[in-house]
């Protein structure tokens, strides 16, 4: 594709631009109008433009929606950097007033931090910021990445050992391991023997199902096994389980101290070295300058 002319930038607008990024997260013109409160008579009209000033067809209809061209797959980068700046630069025109702020805050986060930081979020902004909305959507690690990365989300909560220079990082604590039980099967909480743990029923919270993590590895190395009986996807329902069986789980720290008395529930130290990991939140650049963005930032930071 060959630069553009000044007649041909001229015949751009925000909307064209805002209809092209919308196809490409959504690859359908339904939901693309939906989101822009547009007919889907007027997304065709504006995909018929775009087709007309970029010389290419952008996207083929295919069975399962709007496949994108190369060319609008190398565009997306620059168009939708073009329409942060240009956000960037409407709201830095004017002083940010929490009051005003309006919309919904997307955040990509699994069930510790949604339990552990996303209430005291909300708790702290709502009334200074009555008018906006959260919306968390439960993703983590590398799924969390790319929602940040296509702009389905604003923030995300949780570790990512490694991501891509398009985000922006800030820790906000290390994270420690904590075992939880009935008092009856934690006759010793705080104290737990190594002999007792790995004699124990043990459930396993993991987000993608399996039946092995980081205490397994642990174990391995000091000649040791532990028995998982379930495996779960979130920390609530874990809990629910330990509460009504002999079984015990081992969760992040702080999980444990919030919601573990209200089980009825022990809680007692892990009698091995567990590697602490931090939490973070992740920001995309584009989104660095954002007043709303940098405005949400400083009460995770604290």
């Amino acid at each position: 594709m060959s630069d553009l002319s000044d007649s041909q930038l001229r015949r751009l607008d925000l909307s064209l631009l805002l209809v092209f990024l919308g196809l490409l997260r959504h690859r359908k013109a339904a939901l693309v109008a939906a989101e822009l409160s547009l007919t889907q008579s007027a997304i065709s009209q504006a995909l018929k433009r775009l087709r007309d000033v970029f010389g290419d067809p952008l996207f083929l209809r295919l069975p399962h929606g709007m496949e994108p061209t190369a060319t609008a797959l190398a565009l997306e980068l620059p168009v939708a950097q073009a329409v942060s700046a240009l956000r960037s630069a409407l709201k830095s025109a004017r002083a940010f007033e929490p009051t005003l702020a309006e919309g919904v805050v997307r955040i990509a986060a699994l069930d510790a931090e949604q339990s552990v930081l996303v209430p005291r979020l909300v708790e702290r902004v709502a009334h200074l910021a009555p008018k906006l909305a959260f919306s968390v959507i439960p993703l983590g690690r590398r799924a969390a990445v790319e929602a940040l990365v296509d702009g389905r989300a604003d923030l995300a909560l949780g570790y990512v050992w490694e991501a891509p220079d398009v985000l922006i990082r800030k820790k906000i604590y290390d994270e420690s391991f904590l075992v939880v039980g009935k008092p009856a099967i934690l006759p010793d909480a705080p104290d737990l023997s190594l002999d007792a743990y790995c004699a124990a029923n043990h459930v396993l919270v993991s987000p993608g199902g399996d039946l092995r993590g980081v205490v397994d590895d642990r174990l391995e190395a000091l000649g040791r096994t532990r028995r998982i009986v379930l495996g779960l996807p979130s920390f609530l329902p874990a809990f629910a389980v330990v509460a009504s069986s002999d079984a015990i789980v081992t969760v992040p720290s702080r999980i444990a101290r919030d919601f573990a008395p209200g089980f009825g529930l022990a809680v007692a130290e892990p009698p091995l070295d567990i590697r602490r990991f931090p939490v973070s939140v992740f920001w995309h650049r584009r989104n660095d300058q954002d007043p709303l963005t940098r405005w949400l930032l400083q009460f995770l930071r604290e």
